[in-house]
């Protein structure tokens, strides 16, 4: 029977003190409530809804992505029972099992939420809870359990001191209901507590109290269920995060000097025998080929990086390098540059929008933008294409096998044929043939003797 998941989205988070909803915050480079949705999807859930509340719109927005998840918006935000009555009265009822999940538990793995699902099947529960035995308690609800079944939930700011110093078992967050059960018992949910709010908890004691079977599934690892409520947690999780990731690439064949110091996002791919060096942040949909190496102070955003390439104190945004190709050091690479093989993108240089041929160079301190290099280009330093003329971005085409001299300026839009030479210092303003020098320099003036005379005159007048 189909699974439905249903992530509770609408909060405020007050504590994170921010003008964005809490579940917008991102762990690495993905938003918190993406991780959970993810981990749903991962764990087989067939139908996703993210209730949504504070900040709708932004929410909607940091999981446009996602083709398979349904929004209801909470419009009125009464607590966590009232997200699962709107879902309800917003979709229709559940038969099936329903999962509910607190946005802000970027760290739950699939095999924990399948391990829900399946509980729930095998006991037949009305409800099963999973819960953990966190070091420190302080802000979780409390399971109270009477015969191997869960008797009740009670929220950390409901429990006595004793029950806070002798509970230690916590409520995750997480639940797996019967679905035909909780649609036709959703609406007994009362709002009698100190915040007069509906607890989703306090279905454990409903059903309790109609003889139904509610169940519980311990998680021994507590720090898969962190939740964040403020940038300490966050924080905090995005350490686990990044951890959990580092581990699995250096299983997998990856070297990192130092793990702590390095950065990558779920959707990242890296490959084998390549080294990450510290400070290097890798986002996005990027795939790194082999026996690379990226670092130090690399970034790298949705990057395609192929075999053998060093990207060395280097920016690459939107934009591709092929097999064995060098960039940097601080280089930047953005908008849709894409080097070919055994190409070269050195010191300072920065290309938007620009195709770089087999073989071809671009040294240092140079700009390319919305240009195409052929093979075999050696472009000197200090060169800039003038793309934008205030108000349009024209084109700048270099044929196979040119030589540009240092401290040129190509005016767009120009061709520059195979074989041409650019001698250094000009400004390029019209198409050069293939084959052929262009320069365009003043004419250099000589006076003998007249600087000995300046600097004598200088030293009188002292």
């Amino acid at each position: 029977m189909p699974v439905t998941a249903i992530v509770l989205a609408a909060g405020e988070g007050t504590r994170m003190k921010s003008r964005h909803p809490k579940v917008t915050h991102k762990v690495l480079d993905r938003p918190l409530a993406w991780w959970v949705v993810d981990a749903a999807r991962r764990a087989g859930i067939e139908r996703i809804v993210v209730v949504v509340g504070n900040g709708a719109d932004e929410v909607r927005s940091c999981l446009a992505g996602e083709g398979d998840v349904e929004f209801v918006e909470q419009a009125e935000r009464l607590g966590t029972g009232h997200a699962v009555r709107v879902v309800k009265d917003a979709l229709g009822g559940f038969t099936g099992p329903v999962v509910v999940l607190n946005g802000d538990l970027p760290l739950v793995r699939p095999k924990t939420i399948s391990a829900l699902v399946d509980a729930t099947r095998a006991n037949h529960s009305a409800c099963t809870i999973l819960t953990m035995t966190p070091p420190d308690a302080t802000g979780y609800g409390r399971i109270v359990t009477e015969d191997g079944q869960v008797r009740a939930i009670i929220e950390h700011k409901d429990c006595t001191p004793a029950q806070r110093e002798e509970l230690r078992e916590c409520n995750a967050g997480a639940y797996c209901f019967c679905g035909g059960r909780l649609t036709d018992n959703i609406g007994r949910i009362g709002s009698d507590n100190a915040q007069g709010e509906c607890y989703l908890t306090d279905m454990v004691g409903i059903y309790v109290g109609m003889g139904e079977s509610v169940s519980a599934v311990h998680c021994d690892d507590y720090s898969e269920l962190l939740g964040v409520n403020d940038r300490v947690q966050l924080a905090q999780v995005t350490k686990v995060m990044q951890r959990r990731i580092n581990e699995g690439l250096m299983h997998a064949g990856v070297t990192m000097l130092d793990p702590d110091q390095v950065w990558v996002g779920p959707d990242a791919r890296i490959g084998r025998d390549c080294v990450l060096l510290p400070q290097t942040i890798i986002w996005g949909r990027t795939t790194v080929g082999e026996a690379c190496t990226i670092g130090p102070n690399s970034r790298l955003v949705n990057a395609s990086v192929g075999d053998r390439c060093l990207v060395d104190e280097t920016i690459i945004v939107d934009s591709a390098i092929d097999n064995d190709v060098s960039c940097g050091p601080r280089a930047y690479l953005r908008g849709g540059a894409h080097f070919h093989d055994r190409s070269k993108a050195g010191t300072h240089v920065e290309l938007k929008g620009t195709e770089v041929g087999v073989g071809s160079k671009v040294p240092h301190l140079s700009y390319l933008g919305d240009a195409r290099l052929g093979s075999g280009v050696n472009i000197g330093g200090g060169t800039i294409t003038c793309n934008y003329d205030g108000k349009h971005k024209s084109r700048t085409e270099i044929g196979d096998h040119v030589f540009i001299g240092s401290d040129v300026m190509l005016v767009a839009p120009v061709t520059i044929g195979d074989n041409a030479l650019v001698g250094a210092a000009s400004c390029i303003t019209k198409d050069v043939p293939a084959g052929a020098l262009s320069l365009e320099r003043s004419r250099q003036l000589t006076q003998r003797g007249w600087a000995d005379a300046y600097w004598k005159r200088l030293e009188e007048e002292d």
